[in-house]
């Protein structure tokens, strides 16, 4: 799997990022966008939703795995 920094405001439902719960960094799904107010809700792999987190928290975005690329997702990579 390869994760990279993202620009939190171009997540889109459907992709997997890095976030920060807890004080612990969790690869979760977004399930749905709230851009008005800087959040994404999060699921887990089992389809239960887990909840909001805001923008500050959502640190990495999923790009390949298995050495396939997401499609979409290196487009809401932040550039270093």
């Amino acid at each position: 799997m390869v994760v990279a920094p993202v620009d939190p405001s171009k997540v889109e439902v459907g992709d997997i990022v890095l976030a920060r719960v807890a004080g612990t960094v969790y690869l979760h799904l977004v399930s749905s966008v709230d851009a008005a107010r800087k959040r994404v809700q999060i699921s887990n792999n089992r389809g239960r939703i887990n909840g909001w987190t805001s923008h500050d928290r959502v640190v990495g975005i999923c790009v390949a795995v298995d050495g396939v690329a997401r499609a979409g997702a290196a487009d809401k990579a932040k550039t270093v």
